[in-house]
């Protein structure tokens, strides 16, 4: 996890304010308006353009007429659709009958660039700030292989032309008078997968990109946003669908101080749902079935190492990037996945909406063999725009769910580290002798790092863990609080299970009995 990571995530920017004002508002149409009729919400969705940029004069960009049609943009992302900036004519909303459906409806891409917003951020450059004292050694110049440095009347200058960003300059500086600067969505991208485009605004190669969504809290513009399907899912509630919630175990923390687990659930209930499960203990069902998976890979067919596969992000990584691993991937469901499919398997005519910190879970949710079991994916943030536009206070409830799904392990798969220390308990149970050496990396960055060492032979570990986030889960694009307190809150909720191990849950023991 960076410093950058550490202090940003959380905060309540102007970028999350309008972002959440269009969840709400958007919402809010959805709830209070027949969506049978399109013309009915197209009506009232128009005006939310200008309720949020309600001023005369511009806040953030250029003129008010920009900043209302980058909020129309998000709108359409919001309610599922793609860019209008990517349709060769028609009206702002159209599409929109496609859309105010009850099932899923959302298609790839799921991360988009919403090119009126990008302020075309410089790519990657070292550059001499006016901490340089053009000192009698320069360093900088000495050290540069390419002869980019040289010194202007009042310090030293770089030629970017000639520069091959290798950083030995910055290296060298006694002032620290040089710096290296990305544009912020490149440098949080841990796939290269953001390029430019002939105008110099931002654009995703997708052939790359694993829709992590780090490149969306990364941009200071709020330029990169993803598709949504909460709409959806409210229709579905108005239409008196059975709907289960699943709750991925990073909910903690995430609705304010005071909101205790067991309120939350009461509040996600007060939407409309029938049911509500932790993912964890989809954790628990993929923790038993990895830890076999290992002992097998490992000691029976000889192969080097397993990777985890909970996190689908760190997953298309690997299978990209590093086709040989491929293999070494645990074919276990995600945790997400195995909640669903136990409640499908008791109710075949239920629909299930995951809620978690994840864009990821929006593209497996795509997936063939995952569909019939995960109907929506909906992120905290979206969640908590839904408690607003339904006008449900957290500090009102005063139902208190009793949580009990899972063990303390699985809740700690939120957590860098928690999936292998589950796997790890769960393998010396059933063999003492087991020699397990583990491996972790929590962005994709460092993920990279590991498959490297690994694919050349220099990673001494036989079980791997993957996260594409900084700190795991915790550290997912739609949460709503700071990484470390989400951390702490989430540890100790797994301390507050009265198991510790996943082969200790009696809920899994009495699925499969049946």
């Amino acid at each position: 996890m960076t410093n950058r990571d550490s202090i940003t995530r959380g905060l309540y920017t102007d970028v999350i304010d309008i972002r959440r004002k269009v969840f709400a508002s958007v919402a809010e149409v959805i709830l209070n308006y027949d969506h049978k009729n399109p013309y009915e919400i197209i009506h009232e969705i128009s005006k939310i353009p200008f309720q949020i940029i309600s001023r005369k004069d511009p806040t953030y960009r250029c003129c008010v007429y920009k900043e209302r049609s980058i909020v129309a943009e998000r709108i359409r992302l919001t309610l599922g659709l793609p860019l209008w900036e990517g349709i060769e004519s028609g009206h702002l909303y159209k599409g929109i009958e496609t859309v105010l459906k009850p099932h899923k409806t959302i298609e790839l891409p799921i991360v988009n660039v919403m090119s009126e917003a990008c302020e075309k951020c410089p790519t990657k450059a070292y550059v001499v700030t006016n901490n340089c004292r053009k000192c009698l050694a320069h360093p900088c110049s000495v050290v540069c292989p390419v002869n980019a440095v040289y010194f202007s009347k009042d310090s030293a200058v770089i030629d970017q032309e000639k520069c091959i960003k290798c950083g030995k300059c910055q290296q060298a500086c006694p002032y620290n008078a040089i710096v290296n600067y990305d544009r912020p969505c490149a440098a949080a991208c841990g796939v290269d997968a953001i390029k430019s485009d002939e105008t110099g605004r931002a654009k995703i190669d997708y052939n790359k990109c694993v829709r992590c969504g780090q490149c969306i809290v990364a941009c200071p513009f709020g330029a990169i946003a993803d598709k949504s399907e909460f709409i959806q899912m409210l229709i579905a509630l108005k239409e008196k669908k059975t709907l289960y919630a699943i709750v991925a175990p990073s909910f903690l923390g995430q609705f304010g101080p005071h909101a205790t687990p067991g309120n939350i659930f009461s509040a996600i209930k007060k939407i409309g749902f029938g049911k509500v499960m932790e993912v964890a203990y989809g954790a628990d069902i993929a923790t038993l079935q990895e830890s076999k998976e290992w002992y097998h890979k490992i000691y029976e067919e000889k192969q080097g190492f397993l990777g985890t596969s909970c996190c689908p992000a760190w997953v298309d990584l690997a299978k990209k990037n590093f086709p040989e691993t491929a293999s070494k991937i645990s074919d276990s469901y995600t945790p997400m996945v195995a909640t669903a499919k136990a409640i499908k398997e008791n109710d075949p005519n239920a629909i299930v909406t995951f809620i978690g910190p994840c864009v990821a879970k929006k593209v497996e949710a795509l997936r063939p063999e995952v569909s019939p079991f995960v109907d929506f994916v909906i992120t905290f943030e979206e969640l908590a725009s839904v408690f607003v536009a339904m006008d449900i206070d957290l500090a009102d409830i005063t139902e208190n769910e009793v949580l009990e799904d899972a063990s303390g392990s699985g809740r700690n798969y939120a957590v860098s580290g928690g999936v292998v220390d589950a796997l790890k308990i769960n393998v010396l149970k059933e063999h003492p002798d087991a020699d397990i050496r583990i491996e972790k990396a929590d962005s994709l960055h460092d993920c990279k790092k590991m498959l490297l060492l690994a694919k050349a032979g220099k990673l001494n570990a036989n079980l791997i863990e993957g996260m594409a986030c900084p700190g795991g889960c915790v550290g997912g694009p739609g949460i709503l609080s700071p990484i470390r307190r989400t951390s702490v809150e989430v540890s100790q909720f797994a301390k507050a299970s009265s198991y510790y191990a996943s082969y200790e849950n009696p809920k899994i023991n009495q699925q499969e009995e049946k």
